[in-house]
């Protein structure tokens, strides 16, 4: 098999992951629908594009661990239907992660976006 046809063959196998965790997760549902408003807002408030690195940054990881969440999840599902305190710790653990990313993430959003959102309020109020 060439290269370029591996190449696209591996492409849509991960858009294939992508499009199931959608269809399945609600969580990369809110996600997603936050990648969408949150450019809309960087814009309306003409971030730097320092700024805009650090929130596409944020919108990757999140949206990556949360890949990599459902995934952990469906292993230990294929592994084990029955209750185990070990499965409770990989699934407890990779829900973790996308919670502090995100946590960590509106933290960013907060420093970046509210400055220019109080002068937007201020040049509206004031003006």
């Amino acid at each position: 098999m060439n290269e370029w046809l591996r190449f696209r063959k591996s492409v849509a196998y991960a858009w294939s992951g992508v499009i199931r965790t959608i269809r399945t997760e609600p969580n990369m549902r809110i996600h997603l629908a936050f990648a969408g408003l949150v450019p809309l807002a960087g814009w309306w408030l003409q971030i730097s594009r320092y700024e805009w690195l650090i929130v596409l940054g944020c919108i990757a990881l999140v949206i990556s661990l949360e890949l990599v969440n459902t995934a952990i999840e469906a292993t230990v599902d294929l592994l084990t239907t029955e209750y185990h305190p070990k499965a409770k710790v990989a699934k407890d653990a990779g829900a973790a992660a996308v919670l502090i990313a995100a946590l960590f993430s509106a933290i960013i959003g907060l420093v970046i976006f509210v400055p220019p959102l109080w002068q937007k309020i201020a040049n509206w109020l004031f003006s």
